[in-house]
């Protein structure tokens, strides 16, 4: 995959934190406690480039994209898109930026509105943007079909006319028609087939080479956003635990929940995969609305040490790419500590 030329970032989050207050308790002696969905993320993302975030569900995927969006409001930290913040505006004025920040969503059954025809919904970001109308508008919605691989004489047909990868496609339309800077695809292809999946992260690569879009990438199969992203960040319980370039973070992975996720990725090789070992973490998830002093992953890593790992939180430092960890690899294939 090309590399993005090395420009400014286009989108930065810094330091971002959403947390949602909760109510426990019987009704005259609740409390309030907090749900840390996302506790301290950043990263930026360059022109033409495909930053993936993967993560174990409700690690904060979605959380940090709807936040992105301006669908949530950050509890703290900053969202730039080309220098500009985002987190601290009102609704009125974040729709100037609303052109140049779009979004896939996950459910291409939901995220269209079942009483609109193809053609209205490619055509209502060129309307509420002003950027076509009348003659201009129709060719342009024909144009962006045609784009995205789909027939331009089935315009005036309905969302529920059209197959699970198709709808996708229309939601790919929609987000190009406002002409933005950076996507935000939040697991755009899980609700999909695994045939349709290869073809809408193509159609996505391909679009990115020819407009020179920048993605943000939310996945939980590290195999496919490996195939996709220039830059991958591991997301851990809100917060990201390593960030690295795609084939360094495949080749080196420091952080053990890094190691773990990658040896359940399925190898096509039959002999190969027999031999390999699966690293199996014990116990569950923490509960987001619980603070954790030390690190967060200490309880299920097989290499952790509590004088260490349960006192102080690890930063996201170090070489030869950033990991939140005490003992960066450390851990071997087979999930035990190096001698």
């Amino acid at each position: 995959m090309p590399q993005p030329e090395q420009d400014s970032p286009v989108l930065e989050v810094r330091n971002l934190k959403v947390h949602f207050p909760v109510r426990r308790g019987s009704w005259f002696s609740s409390q309030t406690e907090l749900v840390r969905a996302v506790d301290g993320v950043s990263f930026n993302v360059k022109p033409g480039e495909t930053f993936g975030l993967v993560g174990e569900s409700g690690c904060g995927k979605s959380t940090t994209a709807r936040a992105i969006m301006h669908l949530v409001k950050p509890t703290e930290g900053e969202i730039l898109l080309d220098g500009h913040r985002l987190d601290n505006l009102s609704a009125d004025s974040m729709r100037q930026y609303r052109s140049d920040l779009q979004m896939i969503f996950q459910d291409p059954y939901a995220s269209l509105n079942p009483r609109m025809t193809v053609g209205n919904i490619i055509g209502e970001p060129l309307s509420i943007f002003g950027l076509k109308s009348g003659i201009d508008k129709k060719l342009e919605v024909m144009r962006l079909m045609d784009v995205v691989g789909l027939n331009p004489r089935y315009v005036n047909r309905y969302p529920h006319e059209f197959s699970g990868g198709q709808r996708q496609r229309i939601g790919i339309a929609r987000a190009l028609a406002a002409r933005p800077k950076v996507i935000i695809c939040d697991e755009p292809i899980s609700a999909l087939d695994v045939s349709i999946q290869a073809q809408v992260i193509n159609l996505l690569m391909d679009l990115q080479q020819k407009l020179g879009v920048a993605y943000v990438f939310i996945a939980h199969d590290l195999s496919v956003v490996r195939h996709i992203s220039h830059r991958i960040g591991v997301m851990y319980l809100g917060r990201i635990v390593e960030m690295s370039e795609s084939q360094e973070l495949f080749k080196h992975p420091l952080h053990p929940y890094t190691r773990a996720l990658l040896s359940a990725i399925p190898v096509p090789d039959p002999s190969v995969e027999r031999q390999r070992k699966r690293i199996v973490l014990q116990g569950e998830v923490p509960s987001p609305d619980q603070y954790y002093g030390g690190c967060a992953f200490a309880d299920r890593c097989p290499i952790a040490k509590v004088e260490t790992c349960t006192t102080s939180r690890p930063p996201l430092e170090g070489t030869p790419h950033p990991a939140a960890c005490f003992f960066p690899g450390e851990m071997t294939e087979e999930g035990t500590r190096k001698e």
